[in-house]
């Protein structure tokens, strides 16, 4: 229980410092064990712009690390294909190292600016 309201209050003070800017989409993480989800949400209008995720790519070789970057590099191909240049990057409730550190390095390598 304790974990878990830890969990909740990084988050909320991760959304509270992103509120600030709401005219750019916000690039959301969700890890599992074994897999990783990217989004770019509009808060203005509450709709989902763009997504993509490990399963969706059907990545079956590599490290979990490898898999985040091609996730990143997806969604920021993606992304720029539908004229998104700058987002903000919601890391939730994760600390930013690791497979979300990856994600975040993948989607800059490719072009997208937060």
């Amino acid at each position: 229980m304790i974990i878990h309201n830890s969990k909740k209050r990084r988050q909320n003070r991760v959304r509270s410092k992103l509120a600030l800017n709401l005219g750019v989409p916000r690039l959301t993480v969700f890890r599992s064990n074994q897999h990783i989800w990217a989004q770019i949400i509009d808060d203005k209008h509450g709709k989902t712009l763009v997504s993509t995720s490990t399963k969706t790519l059907k990545l079956d070789k590599g490290t979990k690390t490898e898999k985040a970057i091609a996730v990143g590099e997806k969604i920021a191909i993606i992304a720029l294909e539908k004229k998104i240049i700058k987002v903000r990057f919601d890391r939730g409730l994760y600390h930013y190292h690791g497979r979300v550190k990856a994600l975040a390095d993948g989607a800059r390598s490719k072009g997208l600016n937060f």
